[in-house]
């Protein structure tokens, strides 16, 4: 399904009323997963407070350990501090990076601000080599801005 057709299903789950904000957002990492190929594991992480660290609120795929993540630790963990999209075409050539699974080949974490902070992100895995290209990226930056307005 193409982009301009899963931002319109993206606004629709947003605009549910009498939805809690976690089902929201693990409807739109199945829409996302069950629609874009190359999307296998789809998470939204969210800063813990005042810690230094972030906690996975929900998440479509196979089971992860990796409910907390420190800092600076991993692909999310740098995206925490640096404020900017990490796009990861080999996660083997990547010096820290955090195995969830065997199958992981790439990894996509876009940062989630609200009112000019970043709060969260959203993070892809997925068993394809070098997939995501720039239109993941705008796209992915979309969902996040949609989400931000209901938190």
């Amino acid at each position: 399904m193409p982009f301009e057709n899963l931002k319109l299903k993206v606004t629709d789950i947003l605009k549910k009323e009498n939805q809690p904000v976690t089902d929201k957002l693990k409807m739109i990492c199945q829409l996302l997963k069950d629609n874009i190929d190359h999307y296998d594991w789809v998470g939204f992480y969210f800063r813990n407070g005042d810690k230094e660290e972030l906690i996975l609120r929900t998440y479509v795929g196979a089971k992860t350990d990796h409910e907390v993540i420190p800092f600076g630790k991993g692909i999310c963990g740098q995206v925490a501090i640096s404020n900017e999209n990490f796009v990861v075409p080999d996660v083997q050539a990547q010096d820290n990076y955090i195995a969830c699974s065997i199958n992981v080949k790439s990894e996509i974490v876009v940062p989630l601000f609200k009112d000019g902070e970043n709060i969260g992100q959203i993070d892809i895995d997925s068993d394809t080599p070098d997939p995501f290209t720039e239109k993941d990226e705008r796209f992915l930056e979309f969902v996040n801005q949609e989400v931000a307005k209901i938190l």
